[in-house]
């Protein structure tokens, strides 16, 4: 036990460090993130109660619990996904097209929220839908990482190592910068081109924020997809959209796996986690199963021994002529 005690004070004192970084990180994104968006938010509340005064002010003949009343509605049907604009009230949700792009953004757990059922049968099914189908999505998303693992990471890595005599922690983390790379290009800065030419009111960096929203499955859904400027290739838009986002996902959790393989990183999560030897570990047991075994045999020997006596001195007073006789 005082062997493992320095090693378990060392643990300890990095999960306590690790734990304090967690927590300053926290904070400091709260502060950040307070500063940077409070001011806007007050001046459009500011700027939200002077339209309101204004538009009661030029349309006397409107009461003001009338417009409240409005307003009330129309943000809540805006919650539903069902926008009040005229250029938007050609658009349904839940046609084929936007229904399969609702199950995708469920399945993945992104869950935008830009479109949810509000009849109690759609929210019962949602229900019981997502719980068996979210597990056999992870399930068949982890198969399919696994797999592509082997011929993304492994072999390119092996053939490496054999053909150019690099060493291995060395060929790791050029292949994690290069798979990295490949995949940020292809499945964050050129998609965020494609949506800032498609969408009609997303600039570059918007574009680029809701391709790491949406693969990252954060999903805040202030940002969703659908407003092409191209209204006849809708449905094939948010389609396309759908087989993005499941590919971009297995794509990000592939580059994921493979900087979990670096050594560094197994290094750094053992002294977090502690995992033991598996070797040591091992012997450890099977040194306590042998003791455990002795004892027991121990034990036993010396319950026969025992009972050997009893039996002994039994038969010994039984044969022995008593003083009577």
């Amino acid at each position: 036990m005082a062997e493992h005690r320095p090693h378990c004070d060392l643990k300890a004192c990095y999960f306590l460090k690790l734990t304090l970084c967690f927590l300053v990180y926290v904070l400091f994104g709260t502060v950040v993130f307070s500063a940077v968006e409070q001011p806007w938010e007050v001046q459009m509340r500011k700027e939200l109660v002077e339209m309101k005064s204004t538009f009661l002010q030029q349309h006397g003949c409107i009461p003001e619990p009338e417009l409240d009343a409005l307003l009330h509605r129309v943000i809540t049907a805006s919650n539903y996904g069902v926008s009040a604009l005229r250029n938007a009230s050609d658009d349904h949700n839940w046609d084929l097209a936007s229904s399969l792009f609702f199950v995708s953004t469920v399945l993945t757990t992104i869950g935008y929220g830009h479109s949810v059922p509000f009849t109690s049968g759609g929210k019962a099914f949602c229900i019981l839908y997502s719980v068996l189908g979210i597990p056999i999505t992870l399930l068949l998303l982890t198969s399919v990482v696994q797999h592509l693992m082997f011929y993304v990471h492994w072999v390119p890595i092996t053939y490496i190592h054999t053909h150019w005599r690099l060493a291995m922690p060395v060929v790791a983390r050029i292949h994690a910068l290069v798979i990295g790379s490949v995949v940020a290009g292809c499945f964050f800065l050129i998609p965020a081109a494609a949506f800032t030419a498609l969408e009609e009111d997303w600039d570059y960096v918007s574009s680029l924020y809701f391709c790491f929203i949406s693969l990252s499955t954060i999903g805040l859904g202030d940002y969703v997809p659908g407003n092409s400027r191209y209204p006849s290739l809708r449905n094939l838009y948010k389609v396309g959209i759908a087989c993005y986002l499941v590919i971009g996902l297995v794509a990000l959790l592939v580059v994921l796996e493979s900087f979990y393989e670096l050594q560094e990183l197994q290094r750094f999560i053992k002294i977090i986690m502690g995992h033991p030897d598996k070797e040591g570990q091992l012997r450890i047991t099977e040194r306590e199963v042998a003791i455990t075994s002795s004892n027991l045999d121990t034990t036993g020997c010396e319950e026969n021994a025992n009972e050997d006596g009893k039996v002994d001195r039994s038969t010994k007073m039984a044969s022995e002529p008593s003083p009577e006789q």
